[in-house]
């Protein structure tokens, strides 16, 4: 381990970035980005706030998931000498198959010291979680691979809807584009609202999005096992603008509302009501998303009742509002 430093500006706040092997190079990007617009009086003439630099288990050339690779001249002794350690994700992290480190990243994160800050994008998560620093406390990372994080770490609370989590020293953000979120959110909170809004504008970024991640998968309507409910489903899809009741469900399939009910729980998982209110809001996000349908005529084709029913719905399902929805999502040729 080399015994130089890897800082040189004492006066600023030391962030150090590790790069694994098949690393994200937007996440770099995005790191170095942000923290490296914050100035002094939130003026593109002030003085920097922070000290960026990225280091390695070794120093050298890493690989990313990209047709380059970056050189990376620190090794971990920059992980030492940080006030803030924000861990990226990486290719290894997606077949993460038990809670432990490889002995290296183990040994490299065991120097950080005592009372450092330390933060995560998308999967980076994974090795918080696996040397400790998130247990107890509540954290995320990119939808798709919360499942396989809340089997590996059970004493860690896992939120998947939201962008990034605070802990006060221990942060985490979702998928890669969350990091912008969390770097802003750092940034307010090292140095005030006037700084990181000077970032946001000078990155051309928001400074603050509403809604969590709920909002970018689809939601997951439970696909039936068997089909004798079948005739019902199909008959309700065909008519979701017109009031539905359990009882017109259930005379579809010839049975009891109870019986049906009963059924249909078994084979779906869920409800009838439930399930005919998810669709319900599926269907409005296509109509969001692909027409020029104004609030009012998606609730009517949806039959939501009212665009007050429709935002409540929204809310409680995506934590958005119907027109946000539409504005980060709207298909151009639907204009």
């Amino acid at each position: 381990m080399s015994n130089a430093t890897a800082f040189s500006h004492p006066d600023r706040h030391h962030i150090a970035i590790l790069a694994r092997q098949m690393t994200l190079p937007i996440e770099l990007g995005i790191i170095h980005q942000l923290f490296g617009q914050a100035k002094a009086g939130a003026s593109a003439d002030g003085e920097p706030l922070y000290e960026v630099v990225t280091c390695a288990l070794r120093p050298g050339k890493v690989r990313t998931d990209a047709d380059f690779t970056i050189d990376v001249e620190h090794g971990p002794e920059a992980l030492a000498e940080a006030d803030t350690v924000i861990v990226m994700a990486s290719y290894e992290d997606y077949e993460q198959q038990k809670p432990e480190l490889a002995a290296p990243l183990a040994e490299a994160l065991a120097g950080v010291r005592s009372g450092t800050r330390a933060a995560s994008i998308c999967t980076g998560a994974f090795v918080l979680a696996s040397v400790g620093w998130l247990d107890g406390r509540r954290a995320t990372t990119h939808w798709r691979y919360a499942d396989q994080f809340a089997k590996l770490f059970p004493q860690v609370e896992m939120d998947a809807d939201v962008l990034y989590t605070d802990g006060g020293d221990v942060l985490t953000s979702a998928g890669c584009a969350a990091g912008i979120d969390l770097c802003l959110h750092m940034i307010r909170s090292d140095y005030g609202m006037a700084v990181a809004n000077d970032v946001a504008r000078r990155t051309v970024v928001p400074p603050h999005r509403e809604g969590g991640q709920v909002q970018y998968f689809r939601l997951p309507v439970p696909e039936p096992t068997s089909p004798s409910t079948a005739a019902a489903r199909s008959w309700a899809l065909q008519r979701l603008e017109e009031p539905i009741t359990l009882g017109q469900m259930a005379a579809q399939e010839t049975m009891s509302v109870r019986n049906f009910t009963r059924r249909f729980r078994e084979e779906v998982g869920t409800t009838p009501m439930n399930w005919l209110t998810q669709q319900r809001i599926e269907r409005a996000r296509e109509l969001l998303e692909e027409s020029d349908l104004a609030v009012e005529q998606v609730t009517e084709r949806t039959g939501l009742g009212t665009a007050a029913n429709l935002r409540q719905h929204f809310h409680l399902a995506l934590g958005v509002s119907p027109s946000t929805y539409r504005a980060t999502f709207r298909n151009p040729a639907a204009t």
